[in-house]
């Protein structure tokens, strides 16, 4: 997924050199070093829905070596105070320590804010697959995290979109609350299979 531009940014996870001199690696080495940063943080699955990254889910905006040398992958939460950015900043921590990538940190952006619409293609058909039905479109641009103009939506527009049941693709359903097993979830159940799923809310 393409970088987010140039937002503030907090440090949740540090990790310096030994070596108090910080010297700027050349280009070569710091696009190898980015490409392994990025290969290594492919994987890592979101912890709440283990079978859809955290790149496929947009949180994972950009990973890039700053002027000291440290590797920083930069996160931004689904929304404020999720409980699962400490798990996945660890995570991060983990699959970069793995790939021998020392030094790194995490760095959390608010923003712009996160949007279901940075999720890809791929994470909703997997989100289908595991049972979840995928949050609708908000805006007409797809997967994209570049700045977009800001579309307004009304909450009855967006409660009144209808989730297909990822069980029999019927779009005979009906919402039983508005909090699934997660607070980015709506419990939700088909009329016509007559199975309860997950929608995942869009916004």
């Amino acid at each position: 997924m393409g970088a987010a531009p140039g937002p503030t940014h907090t440090s949740i996870d540090v990790r310096l050199p030994n070596s108090t001199e910080k010297r700027m690696p050349d280009s070569s080495t710091n696009t190898s070093l980015v490409a392994r940063a990025w290969a290594a943080l492919d994987a890592v699955p979101d912890p709440e829905i283990p079978v859809v990254s955290i790149r496929e889910l947009g949180i994972l905006r950009d990973v890039r070596q700053a002027p000291d040398g440290v590797i920083e992958a930069v996160i931004t939460p689904t929304y404020s105070g999720c409980p699962a950015m400490a798990q996945i900043a660890e995570d991060i921590g983990a699959a970069l320590d793995g790939a021998g990538l020392a030094p790194h940190r995490v760095v959390s952006v608010l923003a712009p804010a996160w949007t279901t619409d940075w999720i890809t293609d791929g994470a909703r058909q997997k989100l289908r697959h595991y049972g979840i039905a995928p949050p609708s479109r908000t805006c007409t641009t797809q997967g994209t995290q570049a700045p977009q103009p800001v579309r307004l939506v009304s909450r009855n527009e967006r409660e009144h979109t209808q989730p297909v049941c990822p069980r029999c693709g019927s779009p005979n359903t009906e919402r039983l609350s508005q909090f699934g097993s997660t607070a980015c979830k709506a419990l939700y159940r088909c009329i016509t299979c007559r199975e309860p799923f997950d929608y995942f809310k869009p916004y």
